[in-house]
């Protein structure tokens, strides 16, 4: 974990030194290099080695592997000295309190003031930790529990100790917000703080309910994943990924740090989880936990365990009609309030699991956090929860559930009951287009969010939508900047966004000072309308083709000239014609996590609105037409880039494929990317923008295209592409390489997009392509054929 922190660290920019003790013992490798415990190589081997993995570990901790030159290693006897020159000690050793303490009171010895000091701890108390400890430290000493895996997990929990000096927990929470890109949530010290102390207990009468009712991991998991709006992992899966052994090392912490008897037994761990870890099924680690991979005849196949013969078979999920009449609803209140009152197994479990956590969340409410919002954005940010406890009470219906708990026999806590008493219904209310939420004190409050967070969603409730259809629309962001947002299904493109696209472009022109164009779904744009361009081209209607890639590839060029300023603000995963948006804006400002690729070749086609030649704009800026040595590299690299369907594993990473450019922007805090884009776009009006005007390519030409033939013909001799493949290289080199022109000629940008739909619709008459893309519809994943 403490590897996996500085390897963030580094993601942002930040030099980080990382310590680990120092080994007792050589390895056999050591021994026979004849090296011994007082070589520094040995010495830091243990830091060196949790450096190591950063590389190895999936999903990658790295944006980009450059980016761990800025870890330094070394051991905690060596360098400890030199805690005394940073700015930010976190300390991640393991969860014992006796040890902490005695290491923070070491490190007074070498710390200076104004350093900031602070615990990755899951659940140890602070105050204890800095007991023993000056004052001046302890102002600057709180907790700082980072979510595993820090890359990705949005959640910081930030814990003050009784002496944290307010100025500096405010101070770190912005620099977490704002550098590291966190959702930070201020919490009480107490046991687990709020996201561990909520989803454990959740676990917990997760398992009781599943003993209880007689269900398999797996039929839990049919109802606790995505039609509760939880993750896809469930339950079980969840506990495989995070560890059966460290689970109960949470669930214990919190067992043995409260009073009330009652909650004690709550945390008590079920005898199935204390055999199989006994027995070494430990989850994902281990290679087995509740769940069990093997190879059969038909492949790789996942095994469920039953929990009565503790055996393994194949998983069951659970089919009853409350599931299939929630997937049906178009939102998740309806879809939560069709499971959790539904007279089916489903529906009894679900119920049974939710109004245990609403009524815990409510009861420790006080104890635990300062406010309502606190906990929920915990649970969304810690648990990725779609909707937090408060909000999720809300959307099955406070007054009618209350009524059903207590009619049940529960012991629903007094503020909420006085909360229905006083004629309210809901613990957040919307006033004036903006959200307000119930207080402790007994009044409803406007919750406060980021500076920087702009909710497209909150704008259209307030009237700030200027046009739209089914598949986008355009919204006012203020300042006169609009925001084109795509909301058609997965973000696809299709006539509807195109023919949106063209009235933002002509309102901004008309009135406005730039553009944004982004989203508010879990994904930026995955590309076409795969479906539509399948059933066109299986009725051969071709024209009919040929005039959307036109109009799409106009549309682009219209983009690219217009005389405002046009941001794009990618995000997640940025696919295909989501790429060819972003490559004629004349910024981008993308999320650090943004997954950018033209990945046409996957279902045997080229990109065909303007991606290849946009590439080629960017690769041969300021090239010498007739310096083929600088010229046909370049290429080369499109053509793999394109030809390999790379997608970059982050922003930074797409810098690498020049999908960003270097002058591009990245902004860690998805919750700030509006914002950025929107100063960006800005900024290029008061800068006195001016449109890009056309220019003329140079490209490789014929001879260009046999080197690029020739290395496709290598890899097809090589077994690497099937024969289909190949055909699709060819076509893509022959467009980029400007066709049967001499080398070094100068072409136009039309010129290039007339290649590129050529070679576009005569890929997708091939029944090949035809039958990837529809593998790719059916399955979601290439085709090779």
């Amino acid at each position: 974990m403490g590897a996996a922190i500085a390897g963030h660290l580094a993601n942002v920019g930040i030099k980080t030194l990382l310590l680990d003790i120092v080994p007792r013992d050589l390895t056999e490798k050591e021994k026979k290099a004849g090296l011994t415990l007082q070589d520094r190589v040995v010495r830091n081997r243990l830091a060196r080695s949790g450096k190591g993995r950063l590389f190895r570990e999936k999903p990658a901790p790295l944006y980009v592997k450059r980016a761990a030159e800025l870890i330094e290693v070394g051991n905690m006897e060596d360098d400890f000295h030199r805690l005394a020159d940073v700015d930010w000690v976190i300390e991640v050793v393991v969860e014992n309190l006796q040890i902490k303490q005695a290491l923070f009171q070491r490190l007074e010895k070498v710390w200076k003031p104004g350093i900031v000091v602070s615990s990755n701890t899951s659940g140890i108390s602070i105050n204890k930790m800095a007991e023993g400890c000056s004052e001046a430290f302890r102002k600057h000493f709180l907790g700082t529990h980072f979510f595993n895996p820090p890359r990705y997990m949005k959640l910081l929990e930030m814990i003050p100790n009784e002496k944290t000096d307010p100025d500096i927990l405010n101070e770190m929470k912005a620099f977490a917000e704002e550098t590291l890109g966190k959702g930070v949530v201020v919490c009480k010290d107490t046991p687990n703080f709020i996201a561990n102390r909520i989803g454990t207990y959740g676990l917990q009468v997760t398992l009781q309910a599943m003993e209880e009712m007689g269900l398999s991991p797996a039929e839990v998991d049919t109802v606790t994943g995505r039609a509760m709006g939880r993750p896809k992992s469930a339950t079980f899966r969840t506990l495989d990924l995070v560890g059966l052994d460290t689970y109960i090392h949470v669930a214990d912490n919190v067992r043995e740090n409260v009073n009330d008897p009652e909650e004690k037994e709550a945390f008590q761990v079920s005898p199935l989880l204390a055999e199989m870890v006994r027995n070494g099924w430990l989850g994902e680690k281990s290679g087995q936990g509740f769940y069990k991979r093997v190879k059969t005849e038909k492949g790789k196949e996942i095994l469920a365990l039953d929990p009565g013969t503790l055996s393994y078979e194949p998983r069951q999920k659970l089919k009853v009609p409350s599931l299939d009449a929630a997937r049906r609803a178009q939102s998740l209140p309806e879809k939560l309030q069709t499971l959790v009152y539904a007279d089916d197994p489903a529906g009894k479990l679900a119920w049974q699991i939710t109004k245990k956590v609403l009524i815990y969340s409510a009861r420790r409410l006080h104890e635990i956090a300062d406010d309502i919002v606190s906990v929920d954005r915990a649970m969304k940010w810690g648990f990725n929860w779609d909707l937090g406890p408060f909000e999720m009470w809300d959307a099955i219906g406070l007054e009618k559930s209350v009524r059903r708990m207590l009619e049940e026999g529960e012991a629903v806590p007094d503020w909420v009951q006085d909360l229905l008493a006083s004629g309210k219904n809901s613990f957040y209310q919307k006033q004036d287009g903006k959200t307000h939420v119930f207080s402790i004190g007994g009044k409803y409050g406007e919750v406060n969010g980021h500076e920087k967070e702009i909710s497209l969603a909150r704008l259209k409730e307030q009237g700030k939508k200027i046009a739209g259809n089914r598949g986008a629309s355009l919204i006012d962001l203020g300042d006169d900047i609009v925001c084109l947002e795509f909301h058609s299904p997965k973000q696809a493109i299709g006539p509807d966004i195109i023919m949106m696209m063209n009235k933002a472009i002509k309102e901004l022109s008309a009135n406005y000072r730039g553009m944004v164009i982004s989203a508010e779904a879990p994904n930026f744009c995955v590309g076409a309308n795969l479906m539509l361009m399948l059933m066109e081209a299986q009725d051969g209607n071709w024209p009919e083709i040929d005039l959307l890639v036109r109009q799409f590839q106009q549309t682009m060029g219209a983009l690219r000239t217009v005389d405002r300023p046009v941001v794009a603000a990618p995000y997640g995963m940025t696919l295909g014609g989501g790429v060819e948006v972003c490559l004629p804006c004349d910024r981008i400002q993308a999320a650090g996590e943004t997954y950018m690729g033209l990945v046409e070749v996957g279902v045997g086609l080229i990109p065909g609105g303007g991606g290849n030649k946009e590439m080629l704009l960017r690769v041969t800026e300021g090239v010498d037409p007739k310096d083929r040595a600088s010229l046909q590299p370049l290429v080369n690299q499109v053509f793999m880039t394109i030809g390999q369907a790379r997608v970059s594993t982050s922003g930074e990473e797409a810098r690498d494929y020049r999908f960003v450019r270097s002058y591009d922007g990245i902004t860690i805090n998805r919750d700030h990317l509006l914002y950025e884009a929107k100063q960006t776009a800005l900024g290029l009006y008061r800068a006195g923008y001016k449109a890009p005007r056309p220019r003329k390519i140079p490209v490789v030409g014929e001879t260009g295209y046999n080197v690029l033939k020739l290395g496709a013909y290598g890899m097809l001799k090589s077994g690497y592409i099937s024969e289909h493949d190949f055909k699709i290289a060819c076509k893509l080199a022959f467009v980029l390489a400007g066709g049967n022109v001499p080398e070094g000629t100068l072409v136009s940008e039309q010129y290039l997009l007339d290649l590129e739909r050529e070679a576009f619709l005569s890929l997708i008459g091939e029944p090949k392509t035809q039958q990837r893309m529809q593998y790719m519809l059916a399955k979601g994943k290439p085709l090779r054929n």
